[in-house]
């Protein structure tokens, strides 16, 4: 199998093979705003033994206060000889690169770190950050610990060296604490960095009753399903790493409401290993579609979509439909939302004269024409204006946009909104645009997607980092199997006995995918991968040309303009309270 970075959210940091520098600091006052650093103290520990330490006084450029003085045994006296901080602190940067700060109350050590970094000039390494204190918080109950003072845990746990207010000495009972904590959470399966540092966070009591459920679930590639106690799906993910996905949705790290009310019905986690990526993202697509998990927002009806047909008919015109027939028809989508296929409907009618009246129209039974004629936005063939033949030229560079070049019908509508422009009615050119976009953004998908349900069988692979292949066959744009080869092994024997056993697929009416379009979309971003190889195709597997795609330049121009007109769109979901 392929190794693969990936982020801590999906791999962590093992706790036993993370270094740790543990540091505290003496200062002449409480903030940073104020107060200079006065000592440094470090300790480098890694898997239980100490690495090495760090420890120097730092002349300051203001006298110490009395108090400080009494409190930490350090005087003027003392820092007479002591370098300034602008050689100090770049030593402790280097000491400390690389790895994971610990501090007892952090914000205080971590703020005049920043602080100082930030007065001479040195950007902040954005170290991973853990807090003793806050962990101490969350760990120990009250009987225990009747506070989380450094002294209060370091009698605890029987610190080799107690608090003196001096920076080493607070470092070295630092040590002490952090690992007696360590050995609390691994008894409840905290064994990561990630883990450790969300532990650090309000819990709710049902996430963390939940816990042990993630450790069924197996540390591989896959498709989790969350179920309540009637088997029911509640929610379906895919992760690169399972077990440790799974883990983040019992921790802090889950802050959407759902998902902690998600969290207290489930009473299972059911984990399903895939042998590629690509098979967990469309497993999961399909598991989605399947059970129709009530906590999982997208995905779920792909059934829903709609579609803008070109009717079979003497007379074509445009009609908004729920299904793909095999009735020789040009379909054009699926839409996402009924707005986006109204709005591709309008943009059609307003470049090509196509009849938008819905009744069936006979070249023998001429009737009244409507207003639309009157305008010039319709040929008039109800009342015998147009003959077939002449209407045919307006159902075929419908026909054409769907299937082919949209050139026609984006050469008008950009005439349009230019005319517009010019006449400074910018919010009418601005519908047009929008309209415009999403035609041919959606043209785009379509002709994709049914580029590759045209192929039979297309089976390609992709060489994996640490040796061997991935392997994916393909059946009319949908997954048919999936599997890898393992490291020096020759693959062609594992294709042959994965095409041998691939699902069987039907050729389903053009241009559906015999999946769902998601789907086909999932396939179609692996195979434009970096490095992946066809090894088979049945078929023809071709884009037309030209095609919607050459006109990508309007679906970013118009996403940008809308990003640029609500910049900080609002997101936070607010409901009303009274």
């Amino acid at each position: 199998m392929r190794g693969v970075q990936g982020t801590i959210d999906e791999i962590g940091l093992p706790l036993a093979s993370t270094t740790f520098v543990v540091v505290d600091l003496e200062t002449t006052g409480g903030s940073p705003r104020s107060a200079e650093i006065t000592e440094f103290g470090a300790v480098k520990v890694c898997g239980g033994e100490t690495l090495g330490e760090f420890s120097t006084l730092v002349r300051p450029t203001v006298p110490i206060p009395p108090f400080i003085a009494v409190l930490t045994g350090i005087t003027d006296a003392m820092l007479a000889d002591a370098p300034r901080v602008t050689s100090a602190l770049p030593s402790f940067l280097e000491f400390a690169r690389g790895s994971v700060l610990v501090a007892h109350n952090a914000p205080f050590d971590i703020g005049f770190l920043r602080a100082a970094c930030d007065q001479l000039g040195i950007a902040w390494p954005k170290f991973q950050v853990l807090d003793t204190a806050r962990l101490a918080r969350r760990v120990l109950a009250r009987d225990e610990a009747h506070n989380c003072k450094l002294s209060t845990l370091a009698a605890l746990f029987r610190a080799r060296t107690m608090p003196t207010h001096r920076a080493l000495d607070d470092a070295r009972a630092t040590v002490d604490v952090l690992h007696g904590l360590l050995e609390r959470l691994g008894n409840v399966g905290v064994h990561t960095v990630e883990e450790l540092s969300l532990w650090q966070s309000t819990v709710t009591p049902a996430q963390r009753a939940k816990r042990h459920l993630a450790e069924r679930v197996a540390s591989a590639p896959g498709v989790y399903v969350f179920a309540d106690t009637d088997g029911r799906a509640l929610y379906v993910g895919k992760s690169k790493n399972m077990r440790a996905r799974v883990r983040t949705y019992f921790t802090a790290s889950e802050t959407r409401t759902r998902m902690t009310e998600m969290v207290a019905i489930a009473s299972s986690i059911t984990g399903i290993e895939c042998a590629t990526n690509l098979e967990a993202e469309v497993r999961e697509l399909r598991l989605i579609a399947e059970r129709k998990p009530r906590y999982n927002r997208r995905s779920r009806f792909p059934e829903r979509g709609s579609w803008l047909k070109l009717t079979i008919e003497p007379f074509p015109r445009l009609s908004l439909v729920r299904q793909v027939r095999d009735d020789g028809a040009a379909y054009l989508g699926p839409f996402s939302s009924k707005r986006s296929a109204e709005a591709t409907m309008t943009a059609l009618h307003e470049a090509i004269p196509i009849r938008q009246c819905t009744q069936r129209l006979s070249p023998s039974k001429p009737t009244s024409p409507c207003i639309l004629a009157e305008m010039g936005r319709c040929g008039a063939p109800c009342s015998g204006a147009e003959t077939v033949d002449e209407y045919a030229a307006h159902a075929d560079a419908v026909r054409t946009a769907f299937t082919g070049d949209p050139s026609t019908v984006v050469r008008r509508l950009r005439r349009r909104i230019d005319d517009l422009a010019e006449r400074q009615r910018y919010e009418d050119a601005a519908s047009h645009r929008d309209r415009l976009s999403a035609f041919v953004r959606t043209a785009m998908r379509c002709q994709r997607i049914a580029a590759l349900a045209a192929v039979r069988q297309l089976v390609a692979a992709r060489r994996l980092e640490m040796g061997g292949w991935e392997i994916h066959v393909i059946r009319h744009g949908r997954l048919a199997a999936a599997g890898t080869s393992p490291p020096g092994a020759d693959p062609r024997p594992y294709v042959s006995s994965l095409v041998a056993t691939a699902e069987t697929v039907g050729s389903p009416p053009p241009p559906l995918p015999a999946g769902t379009s998601e789907e086909a979309e999932c396939v179609l971003r692996w195979l434009e991968t970096p490095g992946v190889r066809l090894v088979e195709v049945d078929g023809c597997w071709s884009y037309p040309a030209p095609s919607a795609a050459a006109y990508a330049d309007i679906v970013a121009a118009s996403e940008t303009d809308h990003m640029n007109a609500q910049p900080f769109t609002d997101r936070r979901g607010l409901r009303p309270t009274g």
